[in-house]
């Protein structure tokens, strides 16, 4: 069974080749779980502020808060309801209502021309909050640079140079996501949990912080167990394209979200997935290639095997699987 461990990003950055090393093989052997917990340098601050304004937008009628919806983004940027998301592996719709973000790309960029549906025009609540787009623009910029440098740990722990992620996540389609999950005492019916179990998407995940437990991780022995970080620390949890990447090496991080039956009320989280751009092609690292560990998987672009997932977790709005 593989323990979820505390390391040190900062550690990594500054320290000795020694701490550096022990850095590496902390992580590497906590993602055997597809998860790991790291100290960081985000402000507690810009937490406070970007969760503060997210409640409020929450707590705001629902007619107001549909005001920020975004249709035909398929979930990625504007406000999505209740009973949408609906995990692959589910055919109940989990009960959570989200708001979602990324970068503003501009129309001329290459990238943006060949991937329209990719990068939107950006939808916040502005009108209901003031002044959120500035706060959770920054957040989204904050995380996505604490992401790409926790990359690099990852890529010196499968034997590629650090800098193997830098490039092809220059402006990728990094989702931010805020979720709001009612209490359970208001869902419908007791087949829905706030989150069925589910592996995500992207690369790499980021929790900075969640207002109550929840986040239950799935081992290799196939126990589920709570993820609780120290105080302060980040949750970082892999995804299917990392996966790709690596040939299995590093797995995707099994995980589902239930309310504590001694947790009566709500619960508040942010989450980032860091996504390489749609053309970046996933395919096996040679390190990660041994006669023990064949290669896996056939090559795929990152934004075909996107579209897959988004259609499988019932975001395609003209095409949903569970209605």
């Amino acid at each position: 069974m593989t323990d979820i461990l505390d390391v040190d990003l900062l550690a990594f950055e500054g320290g000795t080749d020694t701490a550096r090393r022990a850095v590496v093989s902390g992580v590497m052997e906590s993602l055997k779980s597809g998860f790991v917990f790291t100290q960081h340098d985000l402000s507690s601050d810009l937490l406070d502020t970007a969760y503060g304004m997210l409640q409020q937008f929450f707590e705001l009628p629902l007619d107001d808060k549909a005001l920020a919806a975004a249709p035909g983004t398929h979930g990625q940027t504007g406000y999505t309801g209740l009973l949408v998301e609906t995990a692959a592996v589910s055919d109940v719709p989990d009960w959570k209502e989200m708001l979602n973000w990324g970068r503003q790309m501009s129309e001329g960029h290459p990238l943006r021309r060949k991937y329209p549906s990719r990068y939107p025009d950006q939808v916040l609540p502005e009108a209901q909050v003031p002044g959120i787009t500035e706060v959770l623009s920054q957040f989204h910029e904050r995380v996505l640079d604490l992401q790409r440098r926790f990359l690099r740990i990852i890529a010196v722990g499968i034997g590629c140079h650090e800098s193997f992620f830098d490039k092809m996540t220059i402006d990728g389609t990094t989702l931010t996501r805020a979720i709001h999950y009612p209490a359970m005492q208001q869902a419908p019916d007791t087949t829905h949990v706030w989150a069925a179990e589910h592996a995500d998407i992207n690369l790499i995940t980021a929790l900075p912080r969640a207002s109550a437990k929840g986040l239950q991780v799935r081992l290799d022995t196939g126990v589920w167990v709570d993820a609780t970080p120290p105080d302060d620390g980040v949750i970082i949890n892999t995804g299917i394209m990392l996966e790709h990447i690596t040939n299995g090496l590093v797995p995707s991080g099994w995980h589902r979200v239930v309310a504590d039956p001694d947790h009566t009320g709500d619960r508040y989280s942010v989450v980032q997935f860091c996504h390489p751009t749609p053309w970046t092609i996933l395919d096996a690292v040679p390190s990660c290639i041994t006669p023990d560990n064949p290669q896996r998987f056939a090559p795929i672009e990152s934004g075909d095997r996107l579209d897959e997932v988004v259609y499988e977790i019932n975001l395609i709005e003209d095409a949903r699987r569970v209605e």
